[in-house]
């Protein structure tokens, strides 16, 4: 199979199942919720409409290969990196810093990633930006909760766009016998990962009753995480043929994104909760914030990114 009938063949099978799912939630709405509003069904309902203009936005991204993928994660990136700002107590000191996170370091590293520049892109906020920023926030004098604030905004950079800007980066990596098919491991990265935090949705409300994480994050379930990570792993050894990998290799890496998911939805839930907010913005119905999305996706884009870099590439 060609690339472009890979990439129809699984927007297909994610169509289908989209339908499959509207379906379901049409005939639980009119059994269970038609006498008076039923709040998982109403919820499961509106994250349903919300996947339908997801597939529908990442599809179009698709459609102009590197350039629109590139561009949506780079949106993704801004749209992040303002919903996390937001809610750090910022002062007047942080102003040049944060102008420029947002205009100079954002739109540089993902330059960085569409010229494929792997010796920079990798380097630039981890080591650049986090040097920079301290001094230029220093030079502005104003020293209350210097530390802090400094910390928080190499935070933000690192979480919203050095972390999100892997995703796109994956079309950067030469693999042997895979020319111009990477754009299918992003396919597989999003693919895996947001099943896997559907599936522990799904699973932990048919069979969850122990709190994995009650402080945290109090509507995740031991029997969710289980089954949610052991189902989407299948999945991901399911779809290996989109991949350079065999199918066990598909299966292991898929485990690893979605442990790595589960654990980055974790931390970010526990700067919500000390910021003191269920979600981090109100963009995608039924799903909160850009971030509130990624958050899974986050943390696994580096680690898949590396793994297959160290291991696939020439």
């Amino acid at each position: 199979m060609t690339v472009t009938e890979q990439t129809l063949a699984l927007f297909g099978g994610i169509v289908v199942v989209l339908i499959v799912a509207s379906l379901i939630g049409f005939l639980l709405q009119r059994r269970y919720a038609a006498e008076g509003p039923n709040a998982v069904i109403d919820n499961l309902n509106t994250r349903i409409k919300a996947w339908w203009v997801m597939v529908c936005v990442i599809s179009f991204a698709f459609a102009f290969g590197k350039a629109g993928l590139i561009a949506l994660f780079a949106f993704a990136s801004f749209t992040a990196l303002r919903e996390f700002i937001t809610l750090l107590p910022t002062r007047r000191g942080d102003h040049y810093a944060l102008g420029a996170a947002f205009f100079i370091v954002l739109p540089l590293q993902y330059y960085l990633v569409w010229i494929e520049w792997y010796g920079l892109y990798s380097i630039l906020i981890p080591v650049y930006a986090f040097l920079l920023l301290p001094i230029v926030a220093a030079l502005r004098g104003d020293t209350t909760n210097f530390m802090r604030r400094v910390a928080e905004v190499q935070w933000a950079l690192m979480i919203c766009v050095f972390c999100i800007s892997h995703v796109p980066a994956l079309l950067t990596l030469p693999i042997p016998d895979y020319e111009g098919r990477q754009v299918l491991l992003i396919a597989f990265l999003v693919l895996v990962v947001q099943s896997s935090d559907v599936l522990q949705y799904v699973w932990g409300k048919l069979l969850g009753s122990r709190k994995i994480a009650p402080l945290l994050s109090p509507s995740k379930t031991v029997e969710g995480f289980v089954c949610g990570v052991a189902s989407a792993s299948l999945i991901g050894a399911a779809l290996w043929w989109v991949t350079p990998f065999e199918p066990w290799q598909a299966g292991i890496m898929a485990l690893i994104i979605n442990l790595m998911g589960f654990l980055g939805g974790l931390v970010m839930s526990a700067i919500k909760r000390d910021r003191g907010v269920k979600d981090w913005g109100h963009m995608i119905e039924g799903h909160g914030g850009m971030l509130d999305r990624l958050d899974s996706v986050i943390f696994a884009a580096p680690i898949f990114f590396h793994i297959t870099r160290y291991w696939w590439t020439i």
